[in-house]
């Protein structure tokens, strides 16, 4: 049983429901650094879990370099919510 957050059940991997004052980033330039890496280690991790990449790659082994490039492409399809 997942364990209760304000008397409900809570999953870890929940996530927050944007509010109308939250904002939306997804251009590199409005992220620090700590938001990047967020991103760039999500999509990572759906690449080695056999997610198909969105930008034409020659060695498939390194799925954070990967990321990485579609991230400078502008192409990961993740966002940034800060409520």
């Amino acid at each position: 049983m997942p364990p209760l957050r304000g008397g409900k059940p809570f999953s870890f991997y929940s996530f927050p429901i944007a509010t109308s004052r939250a904002r939306c980033f997804h251009m590199a330039e409005d992220l620090n650094r700590f938001e990047k890496a967020r991103l760039i280690g999500a999509r990572a991790l759906q690449l080695a879990m056999g997610a198909p990449p969105l930008i034409e790659v020659l060695d498939k082994t390194n799925p954070v370099r990967i990321s990485f490039e579609e991230f400078d492409r502008g192409v990961i399809p993740l966002a940034v919510i800060r409520g």
